[in-house]
């Protein structure tokens, strides 16, 4: 029995589709939490990318930058969830047009 596998083209429209979503989030949503998930979900395309071609080119390099990628988007939120909550306490929202406010 031969098992046939998904085309990598499928694997690549699947990016594509998760990093226009995403890039769409960054681009048009003012409320913090909407562009931190936006940003998770441009770095998820690009571990798609990542793990998809070391399975095609047979190599493991891909999935270890995808675990790096993985590390960083965690720590990426930690730091972001702290900045949410200096938002969230100093102004009562956390509309990332007020950020701007901040400054000396």
């Amino acid at each position: 029995m031969v098992l046939e596998t998904v085309p990598v083209e499928y694997y690549m429209v699947l990016s594509a589709a998760v990093f226009c979503a995403g890039l769409f989030g960054v681009l048009t949503r003012r409320n913090a939490l909407l562009f931190l998930m936006s940003v998770e979900l441009l770095l998820n395309a690009a571990n798609i990318n990542l793990v998809v071609f070391a399975f095609y080119w047979g190599e493991i390099t891909g999935q270890v930058f995808a675990l790096f990628v993985i590390a960083i988007a965690a720590a990426e939120v930690a730091i972001g969830i702290g900045i949410i909550l200096v938002l969230q306490r100093n102004f009562g929202d956390v509309d990332v047009t007020d950020a701007t406010t901040l400054r000396w």
